[in-house]
């Protein structure tokens, strides 16, 4: 394999900065709330890309297409802005500290979700 496939790159890197969101918000949000982040993040992300299948083809909606394809290139500029998104939503904790950030995590969740469910679709 000499190339890395764009599309698990991207779940990749979403990945990262999922953790880093978690990361900072265990250190800088409200205190005992670890498990919660954690619980979320994986529950959430896990959920989106085990049943937003299923939810898609019981509303008959048109198949998705992977989010980076080689013909349009501009995808994956585009498509950068998912874990550029995430990481802004890891400094919030670090500015803003004492708060409960749970719904950030599961925001960035599903986000990441999208892009591990955009990454299987391309490796069909």
């Amino acid at each position: 394999m000499n190339r890395i496939e764009p599309n698990a790159l991207l779940a990749l890197s979403t990945g990262v900065a999922l953790a880093l969101l978690v990361m900072t918000a265990n250190v800088f949000g409200e205190p005992d709330n670890t498990l919660k982040y954690i619980l979320s993040a994986v529950i959430c992300a896990g959920g989106f890309v085990l049943l937003n299948g299923r939810v898609a083809s019981m509303m008959k909606r048109p198949a998705v297409q992977p989010m980076i394809h080689a013909d349009a290139p501009g995808t994956a500029v585009w498509s950068g802005l998912f874990p550029l998104m995430i990481i802004a939503m890891a400094c919030a904790p670090v500015f803003f500290a004492g708060h409960d950030y749970g719904l950030l995590v599961i925001i960035a969740s599903v986000v990441f979700g999208a892009t591990v469910e955009s990454a299987i679709r391309a490796n069909r």
